[in-house]
Parts: C-alpha cells; structure tokens; sequence
C-alpha cells in the first residue's frame, strides 16, 4: 500500500457532493420508518460498526461523510486499510435515532463495497509482489457508473494503482479509434499536433507489428491486449528491445487465479478490470449499543436491536 494518509487524496468537497447524492438517493421523500423509530426518543443514540467477514477496510472517509452529512458523528477504532477478521469492532456512530438510520444504508453500502475492491486488489497485488514482480498490478475504467471515485480509491487503499481515471488524464487509442482515423501512425501523429507533449498516449496493439509500430510513432504506452501469454512475453521482450523507455501493459483475460502467467521481466503493467467489477463486498452492519448483545471474538454478536434495514 502507499505510504500516508490516503484519505488526503479525497476533496471535502466531492465527499460532500457524493454523500449529499447517495442520501438524497435513498430518501427521496417522507422518512416514516425514522419517524416511527425515533417518536417519543429524541436524544443522541450510539450505534456500533462491525464488520462481519474477513477483508480490508476501506471507504471510511466516505462512511464518514454520509453519515455527518445526516448530522451524525463518527469515532473509527480501526484506521484506513487494516485487515479485520470477524467480528470487529470497527467505529461507533452517534446522532439521533432518525438521524443514524438515514444514515445507516447508504453509509454501509459503500463501505461495504469499496472495502470489497480494497480486499481483492491487496490479494493481487501481494501475489505479485510475492512473485518477484516489481512491476504494477492496476485497475481499468470498468467502474460501476457514478462510483469510480470510491472504487479507484479502493484500489489505492489495497496496493494497486487506478491507471487513468478517465479519458481526459492518459490519451488512449483502442482499436475503434484507430481503425477511425486511418491507422496507428495518422492517429498518433493527430493527437500530437493537437495536444502536443503534455498529455502521455497509450495505444492498444493487437499484434507486435501494431505495437512496434505505435511505439516507433511516439506512443508511451504500449498496451498488449489480449495476446496469449506465449507471445506476450516474446512482443515484451521485442518492444523493450528496441523501444526501453515505453511501458508495456498487459491486459485482457487476466484474472486473480491466472495473473502470475501474465508477469514478466518485460512486462511493466498488468491492468485487470474485474478489480472494480468482481470482488464480493466485506460485511458490516451497524447496531444500537442500548441492545447489541456483543461479546468480543464472538462470530455471532446476538441478536441485537439492529438498524441493519434492507
């Protein structure tokens, strides 16, 4: 994982944005449920964070957000990117009844998922690291719509790198575009003429002339997608060869059980988009003190008054 503070990395601003997005979301009218919950108890409430099954946490300045943003306060007991096992003990919110559970859903469900893509990017990127590689497990832009800050986020968390965010950070020329505009070489030599040098290009190469070609014509990327891992490593090996300064990415078809095929001493960059579209999200529920039922090591914390709502 990368050294500091992560949470750094996250503007206030877009934390509000998002909170304000997913809470409206979730309630887009008349809180009957809360009102019932909270009638007759109007004062400030506890409410425990568990989390329920093995994984990375990840996600909290997100959980934390949401939950401020329904005018309720968080103590985490547990920092940014620790492994938990269940059951932990992961924070404890306070607010009012109606204000905890407005909070509750929306809170946890991204919690619950970037910790999910934060668990299965740190079990890649270890096994790499394992391996010997010094190169660099990533994610893709297969993010789900609306979400690919939390979830590249969880990348960062579990050790993997985000790769370009979005189209306008890293150029990248995929087969359509460069079947439109004639070829490698006029689609490069149009990117350079407009943007100039600012912005790094990566080309998607379907063959090894393709990527000789890309990277003779100023590409800085050379993506080799889809090869079979044979011949992966022998394009590799060409490109860097006669082009040392081009980064070399692997991807397509790569997944966590086959990943170590695709590792070589040529190959810089293993992208792999089920990163952010596969992994299973890490179970957390949030309780009320006045009757979780809780006993530390525990794999079952009772049956507690639990704000856990579908």
């Amino acid at each position: 994982m990368a050294s500091g503070d992560l949470q750094l990395l996250l503007p206030r601003c877009r934390l509000q944005q998002l909170a304000r997005d997913w809470l409206a979301e979730d309630t887009p009218w008349l809180d009957f449920a809360g009102w019932a919950a909270s009638h007759g108890d109007q004062g400030c409430q506890e409410a425990v964070l568990l989390c329920k099954s093995v994984g990375v946490l990840a996600g909290c300045p997100f959980f934390q957000a949401v939950c401020e943003e329904a005018g309720c306060s968080v103590t985490w007991e547990k920092s940014e990117g620790s492994w938990l096992q269940p059951v932990t003990r992961v924070a404890t919110v306070r607010g009012s009844v109606n204000d905890l559970l407005l909070a509750e859903r929306p809170a946890l469900n991204v919690l619950s998922r970037v910790s999910g893509v934060a668990t299965l990017a740190r079990q890649v990127s270890e096994r790499a690291q394992a391996a010997g590689w010094t190169g660099q497990v990533t994610g893709t832009r297969k993010t789900t719509p609306g979400f690919r800050l939390p979830e590249k986020y969880g990348l960062l968390v579990g050790g993997a790198g985000t790769h370009r965010y979005g189209i306008s950070d890293l150029i990248m020329l995929k087969d359509n575009h460069i079947w439109a505009m004639g070829g490698v070489r006029k689609a490069l030599h149009s990117l350079h003429s407009l943007a100039g040098r600012t912005l790094k290009v990566e080309v998607e190469c379907r063959s090894l002339e393709e990527a000789l070609e890309a990277a003779e014509a100023g590409a800085d990327i050379i993506m080799l997608d889809n090869f079979t891992t044979e011949f992966l490593h022998q394009a590799a090996f060409s490109v860097k060869t006669s082009f040392p300064r081009v980064v070399v990415e692997a991807s397509g078809g790569v997944s966590p059980q086959n990943l170590l095929q695709f590792l070589g001493p040529h190959v810089d960059m293993v992208s792999m988009g089920c990163l952010t579209q596969g992994p299973p999200s890490i179970d957390f529920s949030l309780k009320l003190s006045k009757g979780l039922k809780y006993t530390s090591g525990s794999s079952d914390p009772g049956p507690a008054a639990s704000t856990n709502r579908q």
